[in-house]
């Protein structure tokens, strides 16, 4: 933990209030959004499809043999690459946060319920910098923009209070979900401008969101600020860990043991790039191949060997 100073976001205003302009500026310059007038864009695309179901496929190759390599017959390997270095002069940062949001997907989304020490302001953010990393104890990751001596709501009431929730966003309240990244003036509630509802919670004091299907309670363990290659000594992130102390689960998501979450009613989406989601709707089923199985039928003859140059 930075034993720096926390300041509030109320404080931040006062003492520097350029910061948070600072911020809607940097979101212009990103220019997530490549539609001039996305109202007219979106107007001549097909209508969601709310009657489209999940369901299972078979796999790319269902014939597909040990030691095939890809399934696309070798095109893949007639493509070039280019190399690309994140610190290449005159290359600035936002292009690898573009790249890179666009790169790896999907992303899974965590929607953040956090609430301030004295339990005066809730916040409630989207963050796909998200992931889950154990389960024995149930370890989660959220990355945040910024520093801590610039921290907005969400983690600033997560260092202050060292509780959140973590909600799974679905297709049944996404343009919700969306609507709490609005850079909103300090004091106002993104759950009266998503018009989405708070739900208790046992071991954090914040609430999770009742219309999520699958959320966590949790419990901060350490954060790690990071700083920039291109400019020292300037803070670009901070990354949370995070303890799961609670799951819940809507009833009829969840089969009778309560280890597995049903697809076909969780209906997650997903971050890709710029201001684009995926939605699930199909899958396919891969079982994990086992070594004495796989010789014992004969599949992997001549290609049990060891490392060679260039692996």
């Amino acid at each position: 933990m930075s034993s720096t100073k926390n300041f509030s976001d109320a404080e931040q205003r006062t003492n520097d209030p350029s910061a948070h302009e600072q911020r809607a500026d940097a979101e212009k310059a990103i220019g997530r959004n490549p539609h001039p007038d996305f109202s007219k864009v979106e107007a001549s695309r097909p209508e969601f499809d709310h009657g489209k179901a999940f369901t299972f496929t078979k796999t790319p190759m269902p014939g597909w043999k040990p030691g095939s390599g890809g399934n696309d017959g070798g095109e893949s390997l007639e493509k070039k690459h280019v190399e690309i270095d994140p610190y290449e002069e005159g290359r600035p940062a936002v292009f690898n946060y573009k790249l890179m949001i666009s790169a790896i997907v999907p992303r899974p989304i965590g929607f953040l319920g956090t609430r301030s020490k004295d339990g005066s302001t809730t916040n409630l953010a989207p963050f796909s910098y998200t992931q889950v990393v154990n389960h024995d104890p149930p370890i989660f990751t959220v990355g945040f923009a910024g520093g801590i001596d610039n921290a907005k709501d969400s983690l600033r009431n997560l260092l202050d209070t060292r509780e959140c929730t973590i909600n799974m966003i679905s297709e049944h309240f996404i343009e919700a979900a969306n609507m709490t990244s609005i850079n909103a003036p300090y004091g106002v509630s993104e759950w009266a401008l998503s018009g989405l509802h708070p739900a208790p919670c046992t071991t954090v004091s914040c609430s999770r969101v009742q219309e999520s299907i699958f959320a966590i309670e949790g419990k901060l363990m350490e954060t790690r600020e990071f700083e920039s290659r291109a400019t020292p000594g300037k803070k670009t992130g901070v990354l949370a860990i995070i303890e799961g102390t609670r799951f819940w689960a809507r009833e009829d998501a969840v089969n009778q043991e309560r280890n597995i979450v049903d697809p076909a009613i969780l209906k997650p989406v997903a971050r890709l790039g710029g201001i684009t989601y995926g939605r699930v709707t199909e899958g396919f089923e891969l079982p994990r191949p086992d070594f004495k199985e796989m010789e014992g039928k004969g599949g992997i003859e001549g290609l049990v060997v060891g490392k060679a140059e260039g692996q």
